[in-house]
This record gives C-alpha cells, structure tokens and sequence, in this order.
C-alpha cells in the first residue's frame, strides 16, 4: 500500500513540474487543440454515434432486469408467505382466503390462532 502512494505522489510531482515547464501557452495550445477537436463534424458525429448505441444498450439492459423481476418475485413471495404466512399477522398464504364478517360484525374475517396470539386488545 506504502508503495502506490509513494508512485502516486512521484507522479504527480513529475506532472506538476513539468506542467509549469510548459506554461500558460502550452495550456493555450493545448485547449485550442481540443476544441478544435470537439467542435469537428466527424467528432460530434462519433459522439451522437456513441451516445445511440448507450441508450439502445441501457434500454436492452432496463428490458433484461424488468423480464428477471416480472419472472422472479412470485417465486420469492410464495416463498415468503410459505415461510412466514404463520409468524406475520395478516400475512396470508396461497391456500387461505378471506371469509365473510366475525359473528361479532367486525368485518376483518376469520381469525386464526396464531392472529389471536399478535392482538394486543
């Protein structure tokens, strides 16, 4: 680790040095080459080239995460309710359904044992 740092600082020791060498006109010369560069037809037209090719790449990526989700979380849900459906109040499994109102027209439906055993009233 010591010796990454030490290579680290050695160049940027050398790029200081040798960047106030060149001086402002290097600096100059240097920034009127990139922009000459960036303002190019050919270099725009990479640009757009590049930026398509991004999003068609990111809408295929967005596509492939959306299909993993939409095919994994039933699985995962039915493994949650399978695991914890008797531990989690109001958490129902696939094979339990709502009935109608308590005798005492409360309208929650049924309650079960392990319902009970959560209530604090």
């Amino acid at each position: 680790m010591h010796k990454y740092r030490i290579t680290f600082l050695s160049g940027l020791a050398a790029g200081f040095v040798l960047g106030a060498r060149a001086g402002r006109e290097r600096y100059e010369q240097i920034k009127r080459l990139s922009r000459k560069v960036t303002d190019s037809p050919a270099a725009q037209q990479a640009a757009g080239a590049v930026q398509a090719q991004a999003a068609g790449i990111a809408k295929a990526a967005k596509q492939k995460v959306t299909d993993q989700v939409q095919t994994r979380a039933p699985k995962l849900t039915d493994t949650a309710r399978e695991k914890l459906g008797g531990k989690v109040p109001g958490l129902k499994t696939k094979h339990q359904t709502m009935q109608g109102p308590d005798s005492n027209g409360s309208g929650h439906g049924s309650t079960t044992a392990n319902d009970r055993s959560y209530r604090t009233s």
